[in-house]
């Protein structure tokens, strides 16, 4: 297994990313520069968090558009396992791969801390087997989701809600809603599964020393992909 840590002008999460695979899970990991036109050799994709290209237009948005997200996206189509944390959740956005919108956060006001999240869908190869609700860190100014009831409906009867934005003891409330996403959805998924959007850092929680292991429950599915290559 070798996962593709995308790198963007901008881009802060990506060491955090590329840590967090290498070190705390022990699968390969490698660093891909925003101007490759190729992905040979990957079996999967990570586009981490940050402010790529300075968050210029809406963020995201230019990097939806560079060289590599052509390759991204034939990796999706072609059922392999892309997930994107924070800005990477919003380049997923910008660039068709999922639905929806990242929007400022409802307070218009930076939020750093540690939220929790409760798995709406069990089949994906990210969200398989958690069962319990996850403390995972968020660092953004532009996280709120959103989409209208339509789209809401459809990621419902579609099984595409990955994670929601809970209390400690996994219900539903407007202040565990930290940024006043639609629903209180913290990650989607495509119709597939196997594209992942998510404003929390499971990167950034697979170390006890930072605070939490719970990221573990996320990015686990690439291990259990690793085993089958």
């Amino acid at each position: 297994m070798k996962v593709a840590v995308i790198r963007f002008p901008g881009s802060n999460c990506d060491q955090d990313a590329f840590h967090s695979l290498r070190d705390d899970l022990g699968i390969g990991a490698e660093y891909v520069w925003h101007e490759s036109h190729s992905l040979a050799g990957f079996d999967a994709v990570f586009l981490p968090g940050g402010f790529s290209y300075g968050d210029y237009l809406r963020c995201g948005a230019m990097a939806a558009r560079a060289p590599v997200m052509e390759e991204v996206k034939r990796f999706a189509k072609e059922g392999k396992p892309v997930i994107g944390a924070c800005n990477g959740f919003q380049m997923l956005c910008e660039s068709g791969l999922l639905p929806g919108a990242l929007l400022l956060n409802a307070e218009q006001k930076f939020i750093c801390k540690d939220v929790y999240l409760k798995a709406e869908n069990r089949t994906s190869i990210w969200t398989r087997g958690v069962d319990k609700v996850l403390r995972i860190p968020i660092a953004h100014g532009e996280g709120r989701y959103v989409a209208d009831d339509e789209l809401v409906a459809r990621l419902e009867g579609n099984g595409q809600i990955a994670f929601r934005y809970v209390t400690a003891s996994g219900e539903q409330s407007d202040e565990a809603n930290v940024n006043g996403s639609a629903h209180s959805i913290a990650g989607v998924l495509n119709e597939s599964g196997n594209v992942l959007g998510l404003m929390p850092h499971p990167e950034r929680a697979t170390r006890a020393l930072l605070g939490s292991t719970d990221g573990f429950a996320i990015l686990n599915g690439l291990k259990l992909i690793a085993s089958n290559l």
